[in-house]
């Protein structure tokens, strides 16, 4: 009498929960809103202990207009701009005369308010021997927690563990059992035999060489086993749960540019930097005074209250600087072949813009 063929149907796999479930979690005074993975949000800080800082006006204001560019400087830059295109001729460069040169004072402030923020979120690990401390004490509060000195105005991020939060859970996933049913074979450690499919013969009476006329093969992703060591806990059948802490440091920056009229567009202005003439550095700025531009200073107004304000709410302020830079613009107005033309001299790398400059040939890139 001959074999016949095996045929196990495949059960569905099981599908564990992706995430631990809210139940697996321990109070933790001072840490009731936080969840796994979405983050507890943002934590507001605590009020001050001690009364901080009030904000003193800033250094004497300098004098705020320098000289303008020679006309040697502004031909040399010109010069310099024909020759880095490779269609354009050096002739007006060269040969142009200059016959007007109108400097436009552009002040940019820049206000930078340098903040710390922090979250929470429950986090977990394969248990492997840790330290577990949960409800050794209490925990210490959010903005308690140690964390290393930050480099002012520089974006920086620590994540580490709460004290005494952690414990150790039966894993969730695979639960406590460190293997899950094999994905290929859904548990059964066999699969189809591929050659056969599933006959357990291949030419009419010929057996099957690659099952050996079962039908089905061993899987071989499993071994034959049925089951996998489970990827979240690694085999070790428990979890460590803690909270983690992350501190985050922002350096929120803002800008005014004050319209000029020279013709020049604005977006030109922030890719250069101009000369810095005024700084100042503190816990909170002082309101700018004194500036003779009022715009700029109706500007500096409305952008320190707002930071003050809008930052204090989810985070704690650090420091905070105001900025003022005097970014030359010339407006040169030169003569070639019977035109007039214009160009601009920009920024403290002399920089050239030159929309309508007047010889240039139509080569093309293949």
């Amino acid at each position: 009498m001959e074999e016949q063929a095996l045929f196990a149907p495949p059960a569905a796999a099981p599908q564990g929960p992706s995430a631990p479930p809210a139940s697996m979690f321990d109070s933790m005074p001072g840490y009731e809103g936080t969840v796994a993975g979405g983050g507890g949000g943002f934590l507001p800080p605590p009020m001050p202990a001690f009364p901080v800082p009030q904000p003193e006006p800033g250094p004497a204001q300098p004098s705020w207009n320098i000289p303008s560019i020679s006309e040697d400087t502004a031909r040399a830059a010109f010069v310099l701009f024909a020759s880095s295109k490779c269609c354009y001729n050096s002739g007006p460069a060269k040969d142009g005369v200059i016959t007007r040169m109108d400097a436009f004072n552009t002040y940019r402030y820049r206000l930078e308010t340098f903040t710390e923020s922090r979250s929470t979120e429950w986090s977990h690990e394969p248990y492997r021997g840790q330290p577990v401390d949960a409800f050794a004490q209490p925990p210490p509060g959010p903005w308690d927690v140690h964390a290393k000195a930050p480099t002012f105005f520089v974006d920086d991020q620590q994540i580490m563990k709460v004290p005494y939060t952690s414990s150790t859970k039966p894993c969730h996933v695979c639960v406590g059992m460190g293997r899950r049913p094999c994905k290929d074979c859904a548990g059964a450690g066999n699969k189809v035999c591929w050659v056969c499919n599933g006959s357990g013969f291949r030419h009419g009476e010929d057996r099957c060489h690659h099952c050996s006329g079962r039908g089905r093969e061993n899987c071989n992703r499993c071994q034959g086993k049925g089951s996998m060591q489970c990827e979240t806990c690694h085999g070790q059948q428990q979890l460590l749960l803690y909270i983690n802490l992350t501190v985050k440091w922002t350096n929120n920056s803002e800008n005014y540019v004050v319209e000029q009229s020279s013709g020049l567009q604005a977006e030109n202005l922030s890719k250069v930097s101009g000369k810095e003439l005024f700084r100042d550095t503190q816990y909170l700025v002082y309101p700018l005074v004194g500036f003779p531009d009022p715009t700029v200073v109706n500007a500096a107004q409305r952008l320190v209250h707002d930071h003050q304000g809008k930052y204090s709410r989810t985070s704690r302020i650090l420091q905070q600087r105001q900025t003022i830079e005097l970014i030359p613009v010339t407006k040169v107005t030169y003569s070639w072949k019977g035109k007039s033309h214009i160009y601009f001299v920009y920024g403290n790398e002399f920089t050239v813009n030159a929309d309508d400059y007047p010889a240039t040939c139509c080569c093309t890139v293949m």
